[in-house]
Order: C-alpha cells, then structure tokens, then sequence
C-alpha cells in the first residue's frame, strides 16, 4: 500500500546503511505516525509517497515500513509552509515560509516557478533575498534530478548536493561518462560508491577505467593507513580481491597505468642477512607521494650541504677555522644567565649544536625539557639578532608553542599563507623570509605537508626539528620525524631525563614506564594526578565515563565539562568515539534546536572537530571549536575555533563530528586540562604501546583510565606497530639517488643521548 506523508521530525538515522525512523503528517491521523525504512535522503519539510506495509512492533508501538518512496512536491498550504520552512531552499526558514504561503495559498510553488518577483509583495523580503531564493531554488531543481538519478541506480543520494557542487549541470552526462570521477573529485565519495554507480550503467568487471580506479583506490587506502607506496605485486594482489579481477588483467592495468605515468615506479635492490642475497622491491606510488617523498629528501639534503647566511654561522665559521677547533660554539653560560636557566650537559650540547647545525633534531618524552631546551636555542639565536619562524601543524600545538617562547608561532599552513584554489602561497619561488625556522610536535608532519613546508625555505635558512619520536606516527602517508632521525645523515638530540618537577608527576612517569614496556603505577591515592579504575564491560564504562565528566571531574576540579576530553583508541563500539559523543552531548546539551546532518544533530554549545581540510574556510583536520550560533531560519551554524569564527551551511556538516569524545589518533598534538580513557580488551585491535603513551601525554593535569589491568597490560606489551612502507630514510641515505645526485650523501657521525639518572 501507498501512504502520502509531510516529514515533520527526523528521530534517527544511520549514516552506514541509511536506516532512518521519521516522524511524519498522514491525512486522517491526528498523531505523527513513525515512517522507518532506508529514507536517508529525505528532509524535515519533504512530501514523500512511500510505499509498504503497516506494523505492530512491540516496543515502539504502530509503524509504516516503507519497502520504497519517492519524493513528490506539497500540494496542500500546510505542506508547501513546511516545504519551504525546512530550510532547502536558501533564503526561506520557518519565519518567511509563514508569511510567503499565508500571501499565496496553493499557488505559492507556481509563483517561485514563473513569477518569482512577486515575492516582493511580501513583507521583510528584499531583492537580495529573492535573488538567493532563485538561485537556491533553481539549484534545488537540479539536485532533485542528480537525486533521482542515483536512485534510479540504487546509490544513496546524500552525496547529490556535493556532486552537483563539483560538476554543476553537467553532474549528470559527467557520472554516466566515468562514474569512477567521483571516487576521484568528491571528497566522502570512495571506489565503492562509485563502483555501484558503474555496475547499474552497466560497466564491465575488466573495463580499463574501472581497474585503474581500483588500483588508485587500492594505493589511496595505503595511503590512508600511513604508507607512501605499496609493493607492486602485493599490490596487484589486493586490487585484485577488491575488483573480483584476474590478477594478470590488473597487472596489465598497473603497467599501462605506469607507462602513462598515472603512477610511478621506484625499484629497490638490498642486499637481506636472512635470505643471504640480494631482494628487489618495486614500490609503486601515487605520483603526489612520490614527488612528496623525493622532494623532501633532495631538499633536506641540499639544506644541509648549504652554508647558513646568517651571522652567527659565519663569525663561528670564522672562529673556527681562525682557531683551528671544530668544535667552537656559543657560550652557553651567556644563554643560562639570559633565559635564568640551568641547563644539564645534552642540553647545552642541544644549544651548541644548534648553532652550528643548518638541520637538526631535538627529541624527547614529556618532563625531559623539550620546551626549556627550544627557548635555550632561541636565546643564543636572538642573541645574534636572527630572525625566528616558529611554526607546528595544529593550532593547538602553535598556541602552546607561543605561550611557552614569547614568540609568535603559527600553524603551518598558516605559514605557508594557504589560499585556495591556489595552494601555498610560499614556496620555491616566494620563499619564508628569516634566518632560523623551528618546527614543534614533527612526529605529526606526513610527507606531503612537509614537502610543502620545505618548498618555502631557502637555502641559507634553518631548520630545528622538535618532537616526540615515540608518539604515534602521522595521520597522513609517512614516517618523515622517525625517517629523518634513522637516516644517520642529521645531528640528533635526544632528551631521557626526567627532570625533578616533572618527577611529582604520575602522568609523566608512567608515560616513560609505559615506553619502557612497564606497567604504570595505578594505585589511586588523594595527592596523584593519574588515576584507574577498574570496570569490566563496556556498558559499564559508557556510564562510568558520562558520570565523570558531568559530575565528578567537573565538580572536584571546578572545571567546565569542555575542558574534560574523552580519548578513546577507537571510532566505533560502546565506548568508541561516535557512541560516546551521542551519550556524553545527551548528558551534557540535551534538547533544543539544531540542524541535523548525516544522523548527527549539532546544537548551541557542542563540542565539534572538523574532520577534513578546508582551506577555504582556513580550518583544518583535527581542530576543535564550540557551536556559537545556529540558524535555523538560514540552515546555517558559526563555529568558534580558537579565536577564529567559520560559518557552515547545511550541506557542508559532514566536514564536522562531535568532539566530546574523540579518537587518541584525532588528539594528537593537543593537550587537555584533563583525559579520560576507556581501555578495554574489546579494543584489543589497538591497544599498542605508542596509542597509550600519546593518550596518556594529551593530559596536561589530571587523567582518568576507565577499563582493565588486562587491557592496560596488554597495550604495554604490544609493541607490534605496522611499518610504514616509505623511503625517505634510505632517500636520506643515500641508498636511492636523489635525482642529480652523483654519490651518497655522508652520514651523520654522531647523535647524542643523555641517560636517567646521568650528571644529576
């Protein structure tokens, strides 16, 4: 049977199958009647003629399950008022829908359609108002078809709005040409969406377009697990499986594909102790990974080799040779007495090396004096009149690097003066203008971003690399922070002693127990900043976890609920990340009004992540900011991120999750007053020594473990971390030539470490 509805509440939805319970208008029923089935697409405001049959379930009662709908236009006032109220037509909320239909009656939709002007006639609408409602109008048209159209071909139509966005009119004949675009040029849209697409066009299984765009998703997934390349016939194997392929037909692809330089290969021989001969290996890699990769080993190189051009390189150069000693640095006693600081041996070597070195690293856990070693080194810098550049890749990580020199630090897009569609504004050609550039928190730097970054600097700049080599890698391709310290070719200074003040700390102690492969101290007490307690199950935790945060943690400390961070190893589950943000934003900002997106209502006052790149609206991966204003009228939010104001239109939500709780891997580079932990064995895929000790080293003052010794233990334990396929280190190394380079680069002769407990 048919039923003709106007949606009125969308009560749920999953955004993985399109599951979705509304609550709907039918003539001849006084209540909102729930409509559940696969309606992922349909809006608050929407007339659908659904077609099904009527249930009893036990729980919620009396229910119409539509097996198939389809979206028809309102013909009575209420539904055309709800129509134009929901907010799909830019330009029209509730407020102007009211007046609009209460002017117009049933003719109201006839009127948009043939003589739009008359909206004039209605009070509080303008002509910039009626220009927006045309346009928005005539676009909604256009959607509606791209919308019907993937219907037509059984493809979950959400993504209509974003097609329509990239190819405009043209979406349509676009996506019947080469389906395969859109896993291409749509961000959210993967191989598999489009795969489907293809399939009901009718494109055949061993179609060359269909397996090129297998073999580029195959290597953008590697990519999305932190590899540069993969291994050709690995490779080969897996696309394969993916295509349901013969594996020689993907090979042949994979040639063509090489041939035309859609992909590039780079061949290895190395000689293995355990297999007693020499191994080829054919990396394969996207050609933006492989420029990335070849690029920052040439340029590291070339920085290196290069003589700085500031002058306190060239009065200690001169020193040097004048004194016949190599070894001539600054004074680092003159630095002690300008930042009031006693500095330990590897420390003063740290500021030594600095300032002879064109790059360098400084490496540390928490507590061992990365901060007080970096403003040591710009001490001795600014005590020579150099110029400075300081810089990291989150805006969190740039505000604490600001707050603990006294200089201004920026993100490094922000550095390299991001302006889309253009792309970084600093570059080889309009480089960074300064003397010294020091970059914070590198272990989360990938290749690309740090290809880019080293695109800007010029010769005679240089480079100090801060970080923690033992957190987890970066979110995107690469190993660059670990690869550039393996290679040999740089000086290295790594910082091991817990200095005194940081010893009170059990967060920082049991960070370094953990990195040792011990189990920390959780032995709770009154006077410790680290407590664990022991719950068994995960609906036990999710509870657990809710009532710390509203209650407990919130009340002991006088500290705002959004100054508490939950990280969790994982996105999904009880206690993943999506399931703890819809229980902890329940507890936390209930009710109330908010525009709903892809299953996620986003109210006044949550909590938010952006979870791509925007550098149009100049917000990145990872940053975190607050809900300030929602629009209803307008289908339209602001955010505030940090200091910074972004608006977002409806259709541009799925750049946003709630961030009440949130990945470890998401955390990274932040710091939160207080953490809170689940670890649990249903985790067990991630429970891996560097997760923990980034989770534990996110927590500033106070961190809360919710879950299992068992658990605990086996993270501790579990230092299997899946390697990363890249070749920067042997780039560096000279193992693989750098384009234009005759001979292997010279390895670095030293690095230097400085033991616990040693010269205390």
């Amino acid at each position: 049977m048919k039923v003709r509805c106007v949606v009125e509440r969308i009560t749920y939805q999953n955004p993985d199958n399109g599951y979705t319970v509304l609550k709907v208008r039918i003539k001849g029923y006084d209540d909102l009647v729930p409509l559940v089935g696969n309606l992922f697409d349909a809006n608050v405001g929407s007339v659908l003629l659904a077609e099904g049959n009527w249930k009893v379930d036990a729980k919620y009662g009396r229910q119409f399950v539509a097996e198939s709908w389809e979206e028809t236009m309102p013909a009575t006032i209420y539904g055309i008022e709800k129509y134009l109220g929901s907010g799909l037509i830019k330009g029209v909320g509730p407020k102007f829908a009211k007046r609009i239909v209460q002017k117009f009656g049933t003719d109201t939709l006839e009127i948009i359609e043939t003589d739009i002007k008359k909206l004039l006639e209605v009070e509080g609408i303008g002509k910039k108002r009626v220009d927006q409602i045309a346009e928005s109008w005539e676009r909604q048209k256009e959607i509606k078809n791209v919308m019907l159209f993937l219907q037509d071909h059984g493809v979950n139509t959400s993504y209509a709005a974003r097609i329509y966005k990239q190819y405009g009119n043209e979406s349509i004949a676009v996506v019947r040409e080469n389906p395969f675009r859109l896993a291409d040029d749509i961000w959210g849209i993967g191989f598999r969406t489009a795969d489907q697409i293809a399939q009901k066009l009718g494109v055949q299984k061993e179609a060359y377009m269909r397996l090129r765009s297998g073999i580029m998703y195959a290597l953008s997934d590697l990519a999305e697990q932190g590899h540069v390349y993969g291994e050709k016939y690995q490779l080969a194997r897996h696309a394969a499986e993916l295509l349901e392929a013969e594996e020689s037909s993907v090979i042949m692809t994979m040639d063509q594909m090489l041939k035309d330089r859609d992909l590039i290969q780079e061949t290895k021989i190395s000689f293995q102790e355990e297999v007693g001969d020499d191994v080829r290996l054919d990396a394969v890699y996207l050609p933006p990974f492989f420029f990335a990769e070849r690029g920052t080993a040439g340029k590291l190189k070339k920085l290196q080799a290069a003589p700085a051009g500031d002058r306190l390189w060239s009065r200690l150069m001169e020193a040097r040779e004048k004194n016949g000693n190599d070894h001539l640095s600054v004074d680092v006693s003159y630095i002690e007495q300008l930042v009031h600081m006693e500095y330990d041996e590897v420390q003063k070597d740290a500021i030594r090396r600095a300032a002879v070195s064109k790059v360098m690293v400084l490496t540390g856990g928490p507590g061992t004096g990365k901060t007080t070693t970096t403003q040591g080194i710009i001490a001795a810098f600014r005590a020579y009149g150099l110029k400075i550049l300081l810089a990291a890749p989150t805006g969190r990580a740039a505000q604490r690097m600001s707050e603990a020199t006294g200089l201004v630090a920026k993100t490094i897009h922000r550095l390299l003066e991001c302006k889309p569609p253009e792309g970084y504004q600093k570059n080889e050609e309009n480089p960074l203008e300064g003397d010294v550039l020091i970059v914070d928190e590198c272990s989360m730097i990938d290749i690309i971003l740090m290809n880019s970054l080293l695109k800007a600097i010029p010769q005679g700049m240089r480079l100090i690399l801060v970080g923690d080599i033992d957190q987890l890698p970066s979110v995107g391709a690469g190993n660059v922070l670990r690869d550039i310290i393996d290679s040999g070719c740089f000086p290295v200074i790594r910082l091991t002693r817990i200095f005194r003040q940081a010893q009170t700390s059990r967060i920082v102690m049991n960070a370094h127990r953990i990195n040792g492969g011990k189990m920390p101290d959780i032995s709770n007490g009154k006077e410790t900043d680290f407590f664990f307690l022991e719950r068994e199950e995960p609906e036990a935790v999710l509870p657990e976890i809710v009532d710390l945060v509203k209650r407990r943690l919130s009340g002991y400390y006088r500290m705002s609920p959004a100054q508490i961070q939950v990280l969790t190893p994982m996105q999904r589950g009880v206690v993943g990340a999506a399931n703890l943000n819809i229980a902890l934003q329940e507890a936390l900002n209930p009710g109330g009004d908010g525009l709903r997106r892809s299953g996620v209502v986003f109210r006044l006052h949550d909590k938010v992540m952006q979870i791509k790149n925007n550098y149009d609206k100049e917000v990145f991966n990872g940053d975190i900011g607050i809900v300030e204003e929602v629009d209803m009228e307008e289908r339209e939010l602001t955010v505030r991120f940090d200091e910074r104001q972004v608006a977002y239109d409806v259709t541009e939500l799925d750049e946003l999750v709630l961030a009440y709780a949130t990945t470890i891997h998401k955390a990274q580079g932040s710091e939160y007053p207080i953490v809170v932990m689940p670890v649990l064995m249903t985790h067990f895929v991630m429970l891996q020594r560097n997760l923990i000790y980034t989770g534990i080293t996110r927590a500033k003052k106070i961190l809360v473990m919710v879950g299992t010794k068992k658990a605990l233990a086996y993270a501790v334990r579990n230092l299997t971390v899946t390697r990363r396929n890249t070749m920067l280190k042997e780039r560096l190394a000279g193992e693989i030539p750098v384009k234009g380079e005759k001979k292997p680069a010279a390895v670095y002769p030293f690095e230097t470490e400085r033991k616990e407990g040693e010269n205390e």
